[in-house]
């Protein structure tokens, strides 16, 4: 529901005399403010969270932000605080996952420069976080004055020259007549584009008068396919893929940030054209698991249910949002042989030409209208799948492995589910995993930042409260972002925590090990406590052997009014074959000699 609506809606169900003294304070309220025209806009794009550190060159705008009140006098958008910069973007790119956009309010250079990880990784990812960074007076600068927080010269423009390379839309506003403009351009850019923005705002315009937004289609309207350009696309690929005898889809991560409908669509498709179906490992998830036309997650030699089989028995790949890089390839090895046609959010390209302004759901949708059924891959599939492994149960007293977490991990997934798995063998670990139907995965194998699952799951279950949140992590990466659990104590959410405690970086050891691959152990559990203090209400507990881990996973499954961490405990070699697979691959691709030339 859109904020106008909801206003009317309000103002239908009072009566007369309540319409009157509403509108009449409403005429009378202060001034509106740059400020306030930002508050709005967020609301209207769906914001109902946004997360800050402060510091003195954003406080005003803090106030304007956390002042917004929605009809019933309750804040329209809810300040959440954060340890730091770093963990404040990371937890807004977790809460992009899950909502569709976030914003993430710091102040500037030594606010803002760490905040630009988080800005890198929804970046790569494809996330539209708005980064918004207060700044100094704008009479400074024109006055020569050195000012805290800054390099120590009077040109203040080095941020947003920085903030250009890592948003798609970056603006900073020196006047409040230009901030509708600027505002509006920024959002629209990232919500059209699926990556960040950045607006940078001076401590002194944050409280100035500026106009009333006008109708929020402006910024929410997105650029439609071109009728033209789509029937030809749809042609020339219904006619190339009839063309071919050995047909395969395989499923990228920008699936999901096209929308659900382009995820339906999807399903539409496959099913029209009857082949098989194979997830990149971003992508596990965004086809559904209890498919029968699901074959896996290609990984190249780290692959599952034998998907590199059939996606190099093929002959035809139609790839769907997907991504090709030295991590989902292993080193480079496993790029597909075959010429490939692929789809992305807005083009397709076939070997030999591109069609542009070609929306991914329109594509899809009507592809599955025109394709031929070839349900070839499909029966070589049949022939080809692996048998269910046969999963050996540790006994109650045993040393705790990682193969008994991952196994009693599992039941605990089920449809309201949603698998955060952080960079490490947790990555390997989660994709061995079977998603039942309606659960969801996430993962971040672009950008790869340690430490970045804790505050993304967060953000994410701030947004998405309903949903049953687990995050495995491993104690190095852990130790990168640890501060936000406390928020998740001050927030009471459930989330439950697996940490992988191995004293060390064992994907770094994979690749290329060294001593300072080895890390000082903490005691987690008792982390856990003390940030709980006094009013909290996190519970932990350290576990060493299957009967232990058996007992904890009960706890926490009852524990509901804070977060649960449990620490697993496990020999420091003990890692997936997937990992060192794909640890050397990669360790050989970093060390290839430089090009002679």
């Amino acid at each position: 529901m859109t904020h106008a609506s909801s206003e009317l809606l309000y103002l239908k169900s009072n009566s007369t005399s309540s319409k009157q003294t509403f509108m009449g304070e409403y005429m009378a309220s202060s001034t509106f403010t740059v400020g306030d025209y930002l508050a709005e806009r967020l609301v209207q794009i769906g914001i109902r969270h946004h997360f800050v550190v402060p510091g003195d060159y954003n406080l005003i705008l803090l106030d304007k932000l956390g002042g917004k009140l929605d009809l019933f006098g309750k804040p329209a958008l809810i300040e959440v605080g954060c340890a730091n910069e770093l963990n404040c973007s990371m937890a807004a790119e977790g809460y992009a996952r899950a909502n569709g956009a976030a914003a993430c309010v710091v102040t500037y250079s030594v606010g803002a420069l760490s905040a630009f990880n988080g800005t890198g990784s929804a970046y790569a990812e494809n996330l539209p976080l708005i980064l918004i960074s207060g700044s100094p007076n704008t009479n400074d600068a024109g006055q020569f004055h050195l000012l805290h927080h800054t390099l120590g010269t009077s040109d203040f423009t080095y941020q947003l020259e920085m903030a250009k390379k890592i948003t798609c839309c970056a603006v900073a506003i020196d006047r409040a007549s230009d901030a509708p403009r600027l505002i509006d351009r920024a959002l629209h850019a990232a919500l059209q584009a699926k990556k960040p923005a950045y607006i940078e705002i001076p401590t002194n315009l944050a409280g100035a008068p500026c106009m009333r937004p006008g109708p929020i289609s402006a910024v929410l309207e997105p650029v439609s396919s071109n009728a033209a350009v789509l029937a030809a696309t749809i042609g020339e690929a219904a006619a190339y893929l009839h063309g071919k005898q050995k047909i395969a889809i395989l499923v990228g991560p920008k699936l999901r940030r096209a929308g659900p409908e382009a995820e339906e669509a999807l399903l539409k498709l496959a099913e029209a054209m009857g082949c098989t179906v194979a997830v990149q490992p971003a992508a596990k998830g965004m086809f559904p698991e209890d498919h029968p036309q699901y074959t896996g997650v290609f990984w190249g030699q780290v692959s599952t249910l034998a998907a590199d089989s059939i996606i190099n028995w093929a002959d035809a790949i139609l790839c769907v949002g997907t991504v090709f890089t030295d991590y989902s390839t292993v080193g480079w090895t496993a790029m597909p042989s075959v010429p490939l046609m692929v789809a992305e959010m807005d083009h397709v390209t076939f070997p030999g030409s591109t069609f542009g302004r070609v929306r991914l759901c329109d594509f899809l949708g009507g592809l599955a209208n025109q394709v031929d059924r070839n349900p070839t891959t499909m029966v070589e599939y049949h022939r080809l799948r692996p048998d269910p492994v046969l999963i050996h149960v540790a006994g109650e007293n045993d040393a705790l492995s990682r193969k008994e977490i991952q196994r009693q991990v599992q039941p605990m997934l089920d449809a309201d589910t949603t698998l955060f798995v952080e960079t490490g063998d947790s990555w390997f670990n989660g994709i061995q995993m079977k998603l039942p139907k309606g659960a969801d995965f996430e993962i971040e194998m672009q950008w790869g930042h340690i430490g970045w699952s804790i505050p993304a799951s967060f953000g994410y279950a701030l947004s998405k409260p309903e949903r049953k949140v687990i995050t495995m992590v491993g104690d190095g990466s852990f130790q990168v972002t640890a501060q936000e659990v406390s928020q998740m104590v001050r927030w009471k959410l459930p989330i439950i925590i697996f940490l992988i405690n191995n004293k060390g970086y064992t994907i770094e050891v994979e690749i290329h090990d060294g001593l300072y691959n080895r890390i000082k152990n903490w005691d987690y559990a008792a982390l856990v406590q003390a940030f709980n203090s006094t009013d909290g209400n996190a519970a932990s507990c350290r576990v060493e052997t299957g009967g232990e881990l058996a007992t904890a996973i009960e706890m926490a499954k009852s524990h509901k009014n804070g977060p649960t961490l449990i620490e697993c405990v496990i020999h420091q070699d003990d890692c997936s074959r997937e990992l060192i697979t794909w640890g050397h691959y990669v360790a050989a691709a970093n060390a290839r000699p430089p090009v002679q030339t």
